[in-house]
Parts: structure tokens; sequence; C-alpha cells
């Protein structure tokens, strides 16, 4: 009886450190979190302040070509339109770099922002990709040569017109403007596959 409650402890110790293995994780950059909890993909490291010239590097893995979402919130208190970086002041100049894992191609990339998760973002949540300015020199990606910005009833942000292929990275820049700046907000990521 002793050997099997030994044993039974063993297989429940493996089973603990492998589950604690793959929890999300909750990463701290600037006056912001940013985290994994939704599933579906890894956030492997987070810098910065936000600020243009120290953007929030959000580094990622995804192992499936499907829809994921983050989740942001703010660590330290909101000073709406702050730019010191210290306090959350809802401008967030971003840098995430993806590495796609999934096995697949990518031939997009879209970016969601939603206040309420599953809503999408309207124009008086103040939440968008930089939307008072037409042209954004703010947006950018080392894999994708052109975007398209949709922002009634939804902000999204879609990179296209390039190719990410299986165990490489893509790298996509952006401004997050929120001139109603909440305490958390989310952020679906969305890789494009050839249709068959």
């Amino acid at each position: 009886m002793a050997r099997w409650a030994g044993t039974a402890l063993l297989v429940g110790l493996l089973l603990a450190s492998t589950a604690g293995a793959e929890e999300s994780r909750i990463w701290r950059a600037g006056a912001y979190s940013f985290s994994d909890e939704l599933g579906g993909f890894r956030i492997l490291g987070a810098s910065g302040s936000g600020l243009k010239d120290d953007p929030f590097v959000i580094v990622e893995e995804f192992t499936a070509a499907s829809p994921v979402t983050m989740v942001i919130r703010a660590t330290m208190p909101i000073r709406p339109f702050d730019q010191s970086g210290v306090f959350a002041g809802g401008f967030m100049h971003f840098r995430i770099v993806v590495l796609n894992n999934s096995g697949q191609p990518w031939i997009e990339f879209e970016f969601e922002l939603q206040e309420l998760l599953g809503q999408p973002s309207v124009f008086g949540d103040g939440l968008s990709f930089d939307q008072r300015r037409d042209e954004s020199g703010n947006i950018s990606s080392d894999s994708f040569a052109h975007y398209r910005r949709d922002f009634e009833p939804y902000d999204r942000l879609l990179y296209r017109d390039g190719k990410v292929d299986p165990l490489t990275k893509a790298g996509f820049s952006f401004l997050v403007t929120d001139y109603t700046p909440r305490s958390q907000f989310y952020l679906v990521q969305d890789p494009r596959i050839p249709s068959s």
C-alpha cells in the first residue's frame, strides 16, 4: 500500500510540474502587464515603456494558425495623455515579434482591439490603432508590405502582401491610442493561412 501511495505522489508531482510549465504568465513592462492567460499562444518576453523611442516589445510563439487574445492591464495609476511611461497614459507604441511555430505559412496577420472581451471596439470607447490620423507613420512590418485599418464597427489592423514561413519570425509595429484609458483591454491576433 505504501508503495502505491509513493507512486501516486510521484505521478501527482510530475503532473503538477508539467501543468505549471504550461501555465500562462503575466509579463510586466512600463505601466502595463501582458498576459497569454486566455490560451492559444505563449508570451516569451516583454520589455520597454511604451514610448515612441522605447516601445513595448512583446515576443510571442504561435503553435497554431488560430486567433488568440492577449490581455493587457494597467499596473500603475491611470493618467490620461501622460507621456512619461511611468503612468498608464493611453498612448502605447508596440513592437510585436511572433514566431510562427504553427507548421503553416501565414499570408496575412490581423490585430483587433477590444475594450470588452468578444465585443467590437466602437468609436466612443476611445480605443484604436491611432484612429485620429489618416496616415500613420507608426505602422510597419518587416514581413508585410502593406496594411489596412478598419475602424467601425471594429478597430482592426490587417497586415498583407507578405508571407511568414513556419519557424520564422514576423515583426509588427503600431501605436495604440486610448483617449479614455481603461485598466484592462484586449488585443486579438489572427494569423491568416492560404485558402486551399
